[in-house]
């Protein structure tokens, strides 16, 4: 299936989950589609995300007050250099050990995702998760999913959910231990992921959307050069990004 032959469809609109003040839409492949690995690896060239057996891409700009603030973003790891901080990261880290699995549930991983989303989201709805809130999130039956986990000797401490494409990984989410938090394990998920992408012959790790000064997006500019998805091509990160052209991909 070629971009032209596959129809998007736009959503209805739902509250915003990084403006309280404004709702958001999505781009999304037709419903009655089933999604597939290969389907999967062209949206994600597109700027597309999964979530769950989903991929949507945000599409809020319909409209005079329309916004156009999410833009997908992507690390081109052999251009990548590790900046001093990241650097002390991964000595911080040296102590801990990386298994790597196929996504799936345990009774282990579970509780250290439950943990993190009851510290991280005390006031959000991802609080109090249960079996299906993490099946149903982090991976799927197409997806090509794996779990990076990092132990320090036999404890638990991160899993890097990691979506492998077919031109790089995708950095879909993270958790670690709350009380783990001067090792900056999140930070040090993503330059695992990028190690892993260059183990692996890949060329990117995809990392999902990036608002223009959101403190939820900010660590994501301390990973360069980043490649922004605007007017249907992937653009190297330039001195300012003044606005975005999420324009389709024509079925």
């Amino acid at each position: 299936m070629t971009s032209r032959q596959l129809q998007l469809y736009i959503t209805t609109q739902s509250p915003c989950g990084y403006f309280s003040n404004r709702v958001s839409r999505n781009l999304v492949p037709d419903p009655k589609l089933t999604l597939n690995t290969a389907i999967y690896n062209q949206l994600i060239e597109y700027g597309f995300r999964r979530s769950g057996a989903h991929c949507y891409r945000p599409h809020c700009h319909s409209g005079k007050q329309g916004c156009q603030a999410c833009i997908a973003c992507r690390l081109a790891v052999n251009d990548f250099s590790s900046s001093r901080s990241q650097r002390r990261c991964l000595k911080s880290n040296l102590d801990l050990t990386l298994s790597i699995s196929t996504a799936g549930f345990s009774d282990e991983t579970f509780e250290l995702y439950r943990r993190y989303l009851n510290h991280r989201h005390i006031d959000g709805s991802m609080t109090n998760p249960d079996e299906s809130d993490f099946r149903q999130f982090l991976y799927c039956d197409w997806s090509e999913t794996q779990f990076l986990e990092f132990r320090q000797d036999d404890k638990l401490l991160a899993v890097a959910v990691t979506d492998i494409v077919s031109n790089g990984v995708s950095a879909v989410y993270s958790f670690f231990d709350p009380q783990a938090c001067r090792r900056s394990l999140g930070t040090f998920c993503i330059l695992q992921q990028i190690a892993y992408a260059k183990t692996l012959g890949l060329d990117y790790v995809y990392l999902g959307y990036w608002i223009k000064n959101h403190p939820k997006m900010h660590y994501k500019n301390n990973f360069k050069p980043l490649q922004f998805y605007l007017d249907e091509q992937w653009q190297t990160q330039g001195s300012e990004i003044v606005s975005s052209s999420y324009s389709l991909p024509r079925p």
